[in-house]
């Protein structure tokens, strides 16, 4: 089964325990041939990650364009970007030269192609730029993937 994930960056630490719980229990129903994709962003993207190896799946990277790293990977979180993107079973690159709105909405479209279902760590709210989470909800809906929403009860967005 392919799932993928878009959310937040900005969870708060005690939302984002309460999130890696909930993608914890969605994925652990799925068996064992589990393969997620994701963006690797910092929050939603990097605990969705985790929770993929942690219950023996692989996962897909796919990078909206080829300066993601350099541009949008704060300094501080380059170690655990850098681990997780050595592990990952494949790597794609977007041929966007530079990250924005349009590599980011095409990044969505890309990983829509191909899922079984998608993940959103997501407040309801509307995207504050083109690409955002609520985009990528819009997307699967008219492509017709399955998407299941977590924003547990108490959930933040914050430093």
């Amino acid at each position: 089964m392919r799932v993928g994930i878009t959310g937040h960056m900005d969870l708060t630490e005690p939302t984002a325990a309460r999130v890696r719980a909930h993608i914890d229990e969605f994925l652990s129903g799925l068996g064992h041939d589990l393969t997620g994709v994701t963006c690797l962003a910092f929050g939603a993207d990097q605990i969705f990650a985790r929770s993929v190896l942690d219950l023996g799946g692989d996962f897909e990277v796919l990078l909206p364009a080829a300066d993601y790293r350099d541009q949008r990977v704060w300094t501080e979180h380059l170690p655990v970007f850098d681990d997780l993107l050595a592990r990952a079973s494949n790597v794609e690159v977007l041929p966007f030269a530079e990250s924005g709105p349009e590599a980011y909405a095409a990044a969505n479209e890309r990983m829509l192609r191909d899922l079984d279902a998608l993940l959103a760590v997501w407040d309801g709210e509307p995207a504050a730029v083109p690409g955002g989470t609520a985009d990528a909800v819009g997307a699967a809906k008219r492509l017709r993937v399955p998407v299941t929403v977590i924003w547990p009860d108490g959930s933040r967005r914050g430093p």
